[in-house]
């Protein structure tokens, strides 16, 4: 295993980390003695197979349903000084919740106490609000610090960049947990920022939400030969030092393999990674042509501004890499989120386009007549049943 330097906190934090939410047995708490015997069994092989792997950061959240309570159950078997253990709660009004929820957390982990506690999706301006008022949920967090209970405090986010950039501004957290990878790439200015207030980079879900790259279309795999789009996708990200860690969401022991492909190659990443971006690149504009790719994004109008509230960036984004990279199934997953995602995937869907006028929210984008098209376009291709965030499945 590779290390590097989290920022401040002086960890050395593997480049991969053992994210926690799909190898726990349900979404919601649960009476310990329901936890099928197999299921624990499974949990606790992918925690030993990490651990011989040097993967010696485990994340986890409140939000994760049994993740925590059944971690408790194998993590505390372990030499305490030699894991580094994270676990998140979310941001809420009432900041004595807060604790009381971490305090649920610590106890079911069964430690005396986190490496890291992130504040579990800063997504939106009331999230920030209930964090960094006074007396919100950031000051119990420095409370709990205080009385040695957390190490170190970041937050994570799946929110718009300029709401990233000012928590990351406000110089009040040691890292942050935040979406950035080949295929989406918005974030870069905030991981930037953090940089410059020398905090710790985890880069969330880089194979499911950076592209579902566990089952890659074919034309994907065609596309980033000889590397699998997994490992391109790791390279790509571990390529560039500002990022520090990945997470992997290994739902069993073996999820790891196909990554550890990535650690030999990261010294010649300069040579092997231009011939993969240059074929990605080209057949973005072989496809959708040059002037769509270059300026599809020129003042686009955020999802508040948008009459009926439709996602317009998200939406042709997905289209993008459905049309270019065959990533049809990732598209429908992520559409039909829009509209039953709340503050973690925000905006709607573009299936009532007949009464909604685009002409004034679109004046400044040179692709003004074309997107009514992409969008009904988007909509034929992506458009089917309601999808829920994981959390609430």
């Amino acid at each position: 295993m590779l290390y590097k330097r989290f920022g401040r906190t002086e960890l050395q934090m593997p480049v991969f980390s053992c994210g926690g939410m799909r190898y726990q047995f349900k979404w919601q708490d649960v009476a310990p003695d329901e936890i099928p015997a197999d299921q624990q069994e499974n949990l606790e092989a992918t925690i030993h197979r990490a651990l011989e792997l040097g993967i010696n950061h485990i994340e986890t959240a409140r939000g994760y349903g049994t993740s925590e309570m059944q971690l408790g159950k194998i993590l505390p078997k372990f030499p305490r000084e030699k894991l580094i253990v994270q676990t998140k709660v979310s941001p809420v009004a009432d900041a004595k919740k807060f604790r009381e929820t971490f305090e649920k957390s610590l106890a079911y982990l069964q430690l005396d106490y986190v490496d890291l506690l992130g504040l579990h999706g800063i997504n939106h301006a009331e999230s920030f609000d209930y964090s960094l008022n006074s007396g919100g949920c950031l000051e119990v967090a420095k409370q709990l610090q205080a009385e040695g209970k957390v190490r170190f405090i970041g937050f994570s986010t799946h929110g718009p960049t300029d709401i990233i950039t000012k928590a990351i501004n406000t110089n009040q957290f040691d890292y942050v947990n935040l979406h950035w990878y080949y295929i989406n790439q918005w974030n870069w200015s905030a991981i930037e920022a953090a940089n410059r207030l020398d905090m710790g980079v985890f880069i969330i879900s880089p194979s499911n939400k950076g592209g579902l790259l566990y089952q890659p279309s074919e034309k994907l795999v065609n596309l980033c030969y000889p590397l699998s789009p997994m490992v391109f996708n790791d390279l790509f990200c571990l390529s560039h030092p500002q990022v520090h860690t990945l997470s992997i969401g290994a739902a069993k022991p073996t999820d790891f393999d196909e990554h550890l492909k990535t650690l030999e190659l990261l010294d010649n990443a300069d040579k092997i990674l231009p011939p993969i971006l240059a074929r990605l690149e080209s057949e973005a504009i072989k496809t959708l042509g040059e002037d769509w790719i270059k300026n599809w994004e020129t003042n686009l109008p955020s999802w508040e501004e948008t009459p009926g509230q439709i996602n317009i960036r998200v939406i042709l984004w997905l289209l993008n890499l459905a049309l270019t990279y065959d990533m049809i199934e990732y598209g429908k997953m992520r559409y039909n989120l829009l509209g039953n995602g709340s503050s973690w995937f925000p905006g709607n869907k573009a299936d009532k386009l007949e009464d909604l006028d685009f002409r004034e929210c679109l004046s400044k984008n040179p692709q003004a007549d074309k997107i009514p098209q992409m969008l009904a376009k988007a909509q034929e291709i992506l458009g089917g049943a309601e999808v829920k965030r994981l959390s609430q499945s």
